[in-house]
């Protein structure tokens, strides 16, 4: 059996006529005077542009490779005795009563009120016209929300003077749409790459914009590689060429701005250097970040080698940041390429195995272990639930990229449509809000008058999180866990040999053997 699917995808919008074989993914018979729908066929025509899913702007991707191990192999174990964090008292020990917050910060001082928060929301354009609804769902849900890499180089109003980012609009309107609605819990975190660095970008945000926690980039789970844009017009390309972007192909050659301009080329595409990651300089970097006042600095990894992963997890505890996003294989909210997205990577189950490990290792040792959050391909509570129970007692919180992006895009849609049926029947938006969500009436008690003002994305991210909560609870609940603290490795069995090879995780059939032996004498 082959666990990929190449050749064609929905993500890159091709198909083949026939069968395809397993291996190749090419059609048993490839027939010659076919327009050829498949990956191949339409690379024949339009090459490099066929790397990336598509159309840009538009989507979210994630790989669909179907991994020997997800966190389907895993149950949730439950229990009918007693109860941890709470009186074992049936009146008492209800599903409601399960209390969801957790903290971050080398001192537990960043405070959420679920255990969630938004991937990086950066420079393609599906971040940047969804980032109010995602930015305002992550206040009101008292969550964290990322301002992700390439914001101010990308933004087309920035001021840049001798190489630095004096100014950036873009940036501004990331910042203060999360800040308006901000209830003191969660905060908005800014990401930088190579290019941010060298631009400045942590000294405009931190001391222009007052941010206070910024993130070190050095990956993530959807590529391997800088990140990526699609730029529509030669002169985007060209500003952004100029700004010290690579940009493929070269909009500065006469011969690819008339291949763009009789339609053969549709679009050029801005890349990101690869970081260059070095012990000392990751100290001294993060030393400095908290020189020119950045009160908690992060460290945003992806699905490299175990060996770089060892590397993030020694250098996060030594120089005692704040929290270690550790991001598994494959999926993305931006651009990444297709073929990477699924062939390139640890996937999440196996990385946060082998994290678990590293960071047991060093706990041996007295060290420092930061806060952990898990990300890659994670959507619904049950997903919440086994990444906490499986990196326990060190992941705090989850990462969710795309299914974030997906209530909020859900909701702005329905909002908008929303909009035009009430203005066509003369009935005031907070009517139709208040009859499209289910959340509705609670916001409306909590926000009043603003609740109107509320961007309709925001709301279906805020009900979806209210959605998890509630599942998260129950799940809780039945394993008598009324506590994100009381969640551990014994909460989880494996269903299969090489899930629990891979884990530690009892098999389902050797799970509680001793306790057995003593119950039964």
């Amino acid at each position: 059996m082959s666990f990929s699917k190449p050749n064609r995808s929905a993500a890159t919008l091709t198909t083949t006529r026939v069968e395809a074989a397993p291996s190749s993914g090419i059609c048993v018979t490839c027939l010659d005077g076919c327009e050829g729908p498949c990956e191949i066929g339409r690379s024949a025509l339009k090459g490099r542009e066929m790397i990336y899913p598509q159309p840009f702007g538009k989507i979210t991707a994630g790989a669909n490779k179907d991994y020997p191990v997800d966190f389907s192999h895993f149950n949730i174990q439950g229990t009918c005795v007693g109860a941890v964090g709470v009186a074992a008292d049936p009146d008492l020990a209800t599903f409601p009563a399960v209390d969801c917050a957790t903290a971050l910060g080398a001192d537990g001082s960043i405070h959420l009120d679920f255990p969630v928060f938004t991937g990086a929301v950066g420079s393609t354009e599906i971040a940047r016209i969804n980032w109010e609804d995602v930015a305002v769902g992550a206040a009101i849900s008292g969550i964290l929300v990322v301002a992700g890499e390439n914001i101010c180089g990308m933004d087309p109003q920035a001021e840049i003077k001798n190489g630095r980012v004096v100014k950036s609009p873009e940036m501004e309107r990331r910042v203060s749409a999360f800040k308006r609605w901000y209830n003191g819990k969660g905060g908005i975190i800014v990401q930088a790459n190579v290019e941010d660095s060298k631009l400045g970008v942590p000294e405009y945000v931190i001391e222009k914009l007052g941010v206070e926690i910024f993130e070190l980039k050095w990956g993530q789970g959807a590529k391997d590689i800088g990140g990526e844009v699609k730029l529509p017009t030669l002169e985007r390309a060209l500003q952004l060429k100029e700004r010290g972007y690579i940009v493929l192909p070269d909009p500065t050659r006469p011969a690819v701005q008339k291949a763009f301009q009789a339609g053969g080329i549709r679009e050029f595409e801005r890349h990101s250097r690869l970081g260059m990651v070095d012990e000392d300089g990751f100290y001294k970097e993060v030393e400095r970040l908290r020189k020119i006042g950045a009160k908690y600095v992060t460290l945003k990894t992806g699905a490299y080698r175990p060996a770089d992963l060892a590397r993030a997890i020694k250098y996060s505890s030594q120089a005692k940041i704040d929290l270690l996003t550790i991001d598994g294989a494959g999926g993305g909210t931006g651009m990444s390429p297709w073929r990477m997205m699924n062939e390139w990577g640890i996937p999440t189950v196996y990385l946060e195995c082998m994290t678990y490990a590293m960071c047991e290792k060093l706990r041996a040792k007295g060290a420092y272990i930061p806060p952990i959050a898990i990300a890659g391909g994670l959507s619904l509570e049950d997903h919440l639930f086994k990444a906490i129970a499986l990196g326990a007692p060190h992941v705090k919180a989850i990462c969710l990229g795309r299914a974030i992006l997906t209530a909020a895009m859900v909701g702005k849609t329905h909002g908008k449509l929303m909009a035009e049926k009430m203005a066509q029947k003369g009935r005031s938006l907070e009517d139709g809000y208040l009859s499209l969500f289910a959340v509705g009436g609670l916001l409306k008690e909590r926000f009043g008058n603003d609740f109107v003002k509320l961007p309709a994305g925001a709301i279906g991210m805020y009900s979806y999180i209210d959605r998890l909560r509630q599942g998260l609870q129950q799940l809780m609940a039945g394993a008598r866990k009324f506590a994100l603290k009381y969640i551990d490795r014994n909460d989880l069995v494996a269903l299969t040999r090489e899930a629990a090879d891979i884990s530690g995780i009892p098999y389902v059939m050797d799970s509680d053997a001793e306790e057995i032996e003593k119950i039964l004498g």
